[in-house]
């Protein structure tokens, strides 16, 4: 698989989201055996980039890729978050406080079975907390070898801006995708200018852009797509619809509508490592012989013509922690 740098971090272009093997999707939590089997298959196409959080369980995520990652750690660029959990008895939203991030920082290396950590991020942006306090007690955590390379996520150019003058952001993480292009007219000139690496998550549109989605009736009570505006019945049938436009592409060149939306996203620049998520064995293979697929001009032009998705990317609460 081809490599690129997010700043000065090589990693290969496609990684590997953890979240949905614990946590917000149908059966989420279900099958830890095969969750490990497809981390480890991940590491044998080439992925590099593995990405997961305290939140994620919560603690459950964590725990299950410090397990797969057993003897395996110098494989692997191994990225988490903090921020959405407080250590430091703040009650209510994020808590980014330097008392909170020590605490964090130390749960989640017991948890992952390892003395450091590759990428940071920040998981949503702590109003309460200066942002230079917040890269401040990040900057100590890489002085002390505890964590190599600073991210955010989320976050907005004057934050980014702001993080970046204090000590340099390795890589910024927001939702990016055919569906999602959002970053496009803010974030993503501010970190070309900067020099940040971008991480698109989500980049399959929480699932719409496999093909494989067709009703609501697929998931179970549990999962969080039942309350995302984009999953509500006239706007799903909308996003459908542009679904399959993106299915119309790989039959002409014999690809998965999954691949022709990560192929997509890899032809929008070269610091760009989107970290499609899974829990299968299949769909890790099929995720990264998306590095190997080349859409002509004509099939580029087309895809950026597409209309924007309907409803919001996400529920009102969870809008409010985004930075725009």
């Amino acid at each position: 698989m081809k490599h690129i740098k997010l700043r000065d971090l090589d990693v290969a272009r496609i990684g590997l989201g953890a979240m949905g093997m614990s946590h917000a999707y149908t059966g989420a939590g279900t099958d830890d055996t095969e969750s490990i089997r497809t981390l480890h298959h991940a590491l044998e196409l080439g992925v590099t980039l593995i990405d997961t959080a305290e939140v994620y369980g919560p603690y459950t995520n964590e725990e299950l890729v410090g397990r797969a990652l057993k003897g395996r750690r110098d494989q692997v660029v191994l990225a988490t978050k903090f921020g959405m959990i407080s250590h430091s008895g703040r009650e209510g939203g994020p808590d980014s406080s330097p008392a909170s991030i020590r605490t964090a920082v130390e749960g989640s290396l017991k948890r992952l079975g390892t003395d450091r950590i590759d990428l940071y991020y920040q998981h949503r942006v702590d109003p309460a907390t200066p942002i230079e306090e917040t890269v401040g007690a990040l900057a100590e955590l890489v002085a002390e070898g505890k964590i190599r390379h600073i991210g955010l996520s989320e976050a907005g150019p004057e934050t980014i801006r702001r993080a970046h003058a204090v000590h340099p952001v390795t890589a910024v993480q927001s939702e990016y995708s055919l569906f999602t292009r959002d970053p496009e007219a803010r974030v993503l000139p501010v970190l070309r200018e900067l020099n940040i690496g971008f991480v698109p998550f989500s980049p399959l549109g929480r699932g719409f852009l496999t093909g494989t989605l067709r009703s609501t009736e697929q998931f179970d009570p549990t999962d969080f797509r039942n309350d995302n505006p984009r999953f509500q019945e006239e706007n799903f049938q909308h996003n459908l619809r542009l679904a399959d436009e993106v299915a119309a592409i790989g039959e002409q060149i014999g690809a998965t509508p999954a691949q022709v939306a990560l192929a997509w996203l890899l032809a929008q620049g070269d610091t760009i490592a989107p970290i499609p998520g899974t829990r299968r064995v299949a769909r890790i293979e099929e995720n990264a012989a998306a590095d190997a697929v080349q859409l002509t001009e004509e099939q580029l032009a087309t895809l950026n013509s597409l209309p924007p998705a309907a409803g919001d990317t996400h529920n009102e609460a969870q809008m409010r922690m985004m930075e725009r």
